[in-house]
């Protein structure tokens, strides 16, 4: 009888052990099945996009002493202001070469080249010698090598090596250029300097949205009147000509009478011109510091000499409001529509 009961109860246990196994089996086949991030989940967990930005007249070249970095180069003309960084905070740059640190890196630092930008073959003894001089017409940016090369702005426009460009090389070319970097954190940015005739603090950049932005503005806005896109012919110029490079652009959309007058072309003359010009040049002729002798001539010929002092005193008060609302409700940006170039190999 014991043995009997023994077996009945060793039944029951091995019954309820089997029920609850098919309890616990059916509990875990009723729940949804655990989902993958998905690929954006999983970018923001490893790495964010950071854009720096170049907008002017750039030039995109390998670094000649280290394969992993490149250098942005600009000329400094009268024709532009001084060259600006901007993030969440923004500093003006003078002439001089500077270095850009990043944080630790996600992505790849291929460097790859959207077709747009254009490409030309560069004298890495050319980039030396830009480098090296030290006379303030020309700005240097270095940075470790990007993920990628990216058109920032884009415009219709001819290159080529003979004047004026052929047809066949017309193509939606990048005005503009952004840098893409992957990286751990938006902190860690900074710029550090060596201006050519002046001293320059390293500069820690917020960058509380993904991009940062180099930017040389246009001296003054264009004449609207001004088919021939003056200013951009021009910058190119003087973008080739830093680095040695015997290229010229053309735009499809001016008539060819803009040839005769092409700022590129060696017996060719830059006239002046533009309402806003004008503008700068009369506010820089009140601002300027004449003589008591002439403020009263001046004045005189207007026949206002008894109020001359006040008057003038007035003109130049206003001279120096209108340049401060100028530059802040007027400033020019993104008029420059010559290419950005790229070295071969860069």
């Amino acid at each position: 009888m014991k043995t009997a009961r023994q077996s009945r109860s060793s039944l029951v246990a091995l019954a309820g052990a089997i029920v609850a196994t098919l309890f616990l089996v059916a509990c875990q086949q009723s729940q949804p099945p655990a989902t993958a991030p998905s690929a954006a989940e999983s970018k923001a967990a490893t790495g964010k996009d950071v854009f720096v930005v170049f907008e002017g007249s750039w030039a995109i070249v390998p670094d000649p002493k280290d394969a992993n970095t490149v250098l942005l180069l600009a000329p400094k003309t009268k024709a532009h202001r001084d060259l600006y960084v901007t993030a969440s905070n923004n500093s003006s740059l003078a002439a001089g070469t500077y270095d850009l640190s990043v944080p630790a890196r996600t992505g790849s630092a291929a460097g790859t080249f959207d077709e747009s930008i254009l490409r030309a073959k560069i004298d890495p003894k050319n980039v030396q010698r830009v480098l090296d001089d030290k006379s303030s017409n020309r700005y240097a940016i270095r940075l470790p090598k990007p993920d990628a090369y990216l058109p920032a702005s884009r415009h219709r426009s001819r290159v080529s090596a003979t004047y004026p460009p052929e047809p066949a090389t017309e193509k939606e070319y990048a005005t503009g250029v952004s840098l893409r970097y992957s990286v751990t954190s938006l902190t860690g940015f900074s710029l550090a300097g060596t201006p050519d005739k002046a001293a320059f603090n390293p500069l820690l950049l917020q960058v509380e949205t993904p991009t940062i932005r180099f930017v040389i503005d246009p001296a003054h806005e264009p004449d609207p009147a001004d088919k021939c896109n003056t200013h951009s012919r021009q910058s190119f110029h003087d973008a080739a000509t830093l680095l040695s490079l015997n290229l010229y652009v053309d735009f499809p959309e001016s008539p060819s009478t803009c040839h005769d007058t092409d700022p590129q072309k060696a017996h060719a003359t830059k006239a002046e011109t533009g309402r806003t010009a004008g503008l700068e040049r009369l506010v820089a002729r009140l601002e300027s510091d004449l003589g008591d002798d002439a403020k009263a001539a001046s004045a005189a010929s207007l026949g206002t000499y008894r109020f001359a002092p006040f008057a003038l005193r007035g003109m130049q008060t206003m001279a120096r409001h209108l340049t401060a609302t100028w530059y802040l409700f007027a400033r020019p940006s993104g008029i420059c529509l010559a290419p950005v170039i790229a070295a071969d190999g860069s």
